[in-house]
Parts: C-alpha cells; sequence; structure tokens
C-alpha cells in the first residue's frame, strides 16, 4: 500500500489509528499489539500477498537465531557461529531474489553459456527487512538487545510506517517506545506534529518529486539524444526527484509513527547542502549509512589498521552499498565512485588541504549530480546518452538572436538554434522548477528543522491543510516511490 494513496490517508490509516488506541485504552496491550502486527502484515500485502509466507519465515527464523544469541549456552557451537550462519543465511535469501538475474547473466556471458534466468519478482521491502534483522541478530550477539517476546519482535519488524523503505532501525531505539505507558494513550501534540510532517512529505512526494520524474523519465528513457541543456535538465531532474521522493517518504514515514507516539530516526538532514562527500554521506540516508559504518565498515577494521587498509574498508563497504542498492553494474560503479571520492577527500584533508565552501559546495553537488546518473540508468546506453549531452557532444541550443555572440567566441560548431531545449525531449519549463528546487535546498529548513522549532497555530494548521488538500487532489495515478525498486 502507498502513503500516496486514497486507501492509505482515508481508510487505512484512521482505522489502524482509532483501532490500535482503542484497544489500549481497555488495556488489552497484547491485543493492541497483535492487531498492529497484523494490520501492517496486511499493509505489506495489499502490494503482492504472495510473498507474505517469506517475510513470516524470515521473522521467525531471525527471531529463534536472536533469541539463541541472547542467552547463555553450553553448546558445543559458539555463538559466532551461530550468528555468522544467521547472517549467511538472511544475505543468501537477499542473494536469490535480488541477485540471481544478475549473476546468471554474468556467468552466461564470462563463459558462453545459455543458462535459464528465473526472472523472480524481487520481494517488497526485502532489502531493508534483511539489514534490519541482520542488525538485530549483531545486536542480540553483542548482549544488546532486552526482551525477546516474539510478538514484539514481529512489532519491530512489521511496524507499517518504516516497513518498506526504511528508516532502519535498532530493536534497541524502537521496542522501549511500545512499551511506555505513556505512549500508549493519544497524543494530540504528536496527531499535530504528525499530520504536520506528513503533509510535507505527501507534497514533496506528489508535487514536487513526481513532477520532475516527468522531465527525468523524458530524459532517460524517450530520448535518443540529448542536448547540452536537456542532458542537463535530465540528470538534475533526476537529482531532485531522488531527493524529495525519498525524503518525501521518510517524512511521511516519520508522520504516520508519530501518531502511534513513535519516534523514528531522522533519516535526511539537508544532503545537497553538503561541503564535502563525508558531510554528504552524514546527511543522505542517515540510518544506511549508520549500518554501513557500524555493520561493515567497523567490522572491517575501520581506519585501526593503517592507511592502506583503511582506504580499502572504505572501498569494500562503498561497493557493498552499491549492490545493495540494486543488481547492476551501473549500481557497482555508482558504488565505487563514492567509495574514491570519500577516499580522495580523506587524503586531501590529511594533507591539510582547505577549500573554499562555496567552491566545495559546487564540486560535492556537481559529483554527486553526475554519479546520479549511474544510479538512475537503466543500461550503459543511457550512461553515455546524458554524459554526452552534458558536456555537448550533441551540441548547444540557442536562441537565434545571440548568432552574433556565437560568431564572436567561434561556437559555431558546437552551437544549434532554435528552443532551448530542442525537440527531442519535453523539458520545457524544467528550469523554472530546478531554480526553485535549488533555492529550496539551500535555503529552506529541512523537515526535521521545522518540526523542532514551529509552533503549532492556526494559521499553520490552515496553511498545512491547503497543500494537503492540493496535494491529495493531485493523486490522479499511482506513483510508487523510487526505494521501492532497491
Amino acid at each position: 500500500m502507498l502513503f500516496n494513496s486514497y486507501e492509505y490517508i482515508f481508510i487505512f490509516l484512521p482505522l489502524v489509528f482509532f483501532m490500535y488506541f482503542f484497544l489500549n485504552k481497555k488495556r488489552l496491550t497484547t491485543a493492541s499489539s497483535s492487531f498492529l502486527v497484523f494490520a501492517s502484515l496486511f499493509f505489506y500485502s495489499w502490494w503482492n500477498i504472495s510473498y507474505l509466507p517469506l517475510m513470516l519465515t524470515s521473522i521467525l527464523f531471525n527471531y529463534t537465531v536472536g533469541s539463541i544469541l541472547s542467552k547463555e549456552s553450553e553448546s558445543k557451537i559458539s555463538k559466532k557461529s551461530i550468528l555468522v550462519f544467521g547472517i549467511i543465511c538472511n544475505l543468501g535469501l537477499l542473494a536469490y531474489y535480488k541477485y540471481a538475474d544478475f549473476f546468471i547473466e554474468n556467468i552466461n556471458y564470462m563463459a558462453n553459456q545459455h543458462f535459464n534466468l528465473p526472472h523472480l519478482l524481487l520481494p517488497l521491502a526485502i532489502s531493508f527487512f534483511t539489514f534490519q534483522q541482520i542488525a538485530y541478530l549483531v545486536d542480540s550477539f553483542k548482549g544488546e538487545t532486552k526482551e525477546y517476546n516474539f510478538l514484539n519482535y514481529a512489532l519491530f519488524v512489521t511496524f507499517f510506517p518504516q516497513l518498506i523503505a526504511g528508516p532502519i532501525v535498532h530493536h534497541k531505539e524502537m521496542m522501549p517506545q511500545f512499551t511506555k505507558s505513556k505512549n500508549m494513550v493519544i497524543n494530540y501534540k504528536n496527531i499535530a506534529y504528525g499530520l504536520f510532517i506528513f503533509s510535507i512529505g505527501l507534497f514533496k512526494k506528489v508535487i514536487i518529486a513526481d513532477t520532475f520524474a516527468k522531465w527525468a523519465n523524458a530524459g532517460f528513457d524517450h530520448s535518443t539524444v540529448l542536448t547540452f541543456f536537456e542532458a542537463w535538465s535530465t540528470s538534475l531532474s533526476y537529482t531532485f526527484e531522488l531527493y524529495f521522493d525519498f525524503s518525501g517518504y521518510t517524512d511521511m514515514a516519520i508522520g504516520s509513527a508519530l501518531l502511534f507516539n513513535i519516534k523514528l530516526p531522522i533519516n535526511f538532514n539537508s544532503p545537497y547542502k553538503a561541503l564535502s562527500i563525508q558531510d554528504f554521506w552524514r546527511r543522505w540516508h542517515i540510518t544506511l549509512s549508520r549500518f554501513l559504518k557500524d555493520y561493515i565498515y567497523i567490522p572491517l577494521g575501520g581506519n585501526r589498521k593503517g592507511g592502506a587498509r583503511t582506504y580499502i574498508n572504505i572501498m569494500i563497504t562503498f561497493i557493498l552499498g552499491g549492490i545493495w542498492h540494486g543488481a547492476g553494474w551501473t549500481f557497482i560503479l555508482w558504488g565505487t565512485l563514492h567509495g574514491l571520492a570519500l577516499s580522495i577527500y580523506r587524503l586531501w584533508k590529511n594533507f591539510g588541504f582547505k577549500m573554499n565552501k562555496y567552491i566545495a559546495w559546487f564540486i560535492t553537488f556537481n559529483f554527486v549530480n553526475a554519479t546520479w546518473v549511474f544510479f538512475r540508468a537503466k543500461e550503459w546506453g543511457d550512461v553515455a546518452k546524458v554524459f554526452k549531452g552534458m558536456v555537448g557532444k550533441n551540441g548547444i541550443m540557442v536562441d537565434k538572436g545571440l548568432h552574433r555572440v556565437v560568431e564572436f567566441l567561434n561556437l559555431s560548431s558546437y552551437i544549434k538554434y532554435g528552443k532551448l531545449f530542442g525537440t527531442s525531449v519535453s523539458q520545457h519549463g524544467s528550469y523554472k522548477w530546478i531554480i526553485v528546487a535549488t533555492i529550496l535546498i539551500l535555503v529552506a529548513k529541512n523537515s526535521n528543522q521545522i518540526i523542532d522549532r514551529i509552533k503549532l497555530s492556526t494559521q499553520i494548521a490552515f496553511c498545512m491543510s491547503v497543500i494537503s488538500v492540493y496535494a491529495i487532489f493531485n493523486l490522479t495515478h499511482v506513483s510508487e516511490f523510487l526505494y521501492f525498486n532497491f
């Protein structure tokens, strides 16, 4: 079920909210938790019920392994071996459904074979609930989980606001919230703030992200050649689409959870304001960055085993992060480029070099924008098409009134006369939205800052109602969130 759907906004969310607190009011806490698990599984099954048994099996398996890891045992099998077994099973499940086609395609290519591809449909949310449960197993091994009730564990994994695309949460930061007595009664302040941030997320997704999606899709999927401005419009449109789509999802997840008095961790902190690639990864998809650091980079040795090993660990971490996002060489290259950029930045810092903050922002933003091309492209031809356009290989469209300037600068071989965006792609007007989005990401406060500083009033409630109604009236077609595909 999509957050940006009539079914979720007007039926599912209100019914679950009232039923959950009704059961808590009657002091039927077990029933309320059971109902929330059932509602979350219904929310998940709405998409494709055939993968519900897979999720339930995964939950039961990880709960069992986590319980074993958390207890003192005199078994001949070491806890470390049990942990490794649990992690391998989780990764094996993920690899089978997400990477089977990719592995077989590459085997066929390298060995000149013709093995049939299974063409498995990727189970919704498998990337997220797999990482979340791996974190649970490691935390159990370290003794950092406190209670092992199956119902509570199922609620931890399936809680519908964060189930599909995160944030990736820890058991210890979620479960104490469900057991607090004050969180079992309706909190009108949390309702107000929850609806407020949900409205912001809905507007980001429906009005901003989906608008940029039209221009990004036109350039990547429907054109054969892109001129200079068309290519930059294509790449920047996707850069802004991805940000407002995923941050919009996170806002709606945080807002939905807040209705139930549950506070999910912040996942975005104005990442396009970053002044370095390191700063970017401290702001973008924060819970994923936390997972990669805590469960891959640090166990590999982090920066504790010398300079060369540190850079190797950075590269391994980001290559695996790229693979996690998708089964394709473009994702692997995307992760590799970010690993290289972080390594270069680390060297830069170690040598004591500094850079003007405006130049630093410009370089960081354009690096992120360029690498998103690999992230979005469905095939290498799309990458070549966009980059050729961005460097002017296919010419630059300008108004005929500038012909004297073109001749003076001796640019006649590169310049074409006509409409700014040519005719191959319907991107006219995109530059206006790109300018607006750039101002928003650089000047406006993000959702987290707004929610921390704002004092709710009648005027603000009215403004939120207006943007919510406007967004709802624009729910004219099904629009999935981009991270559903990862």
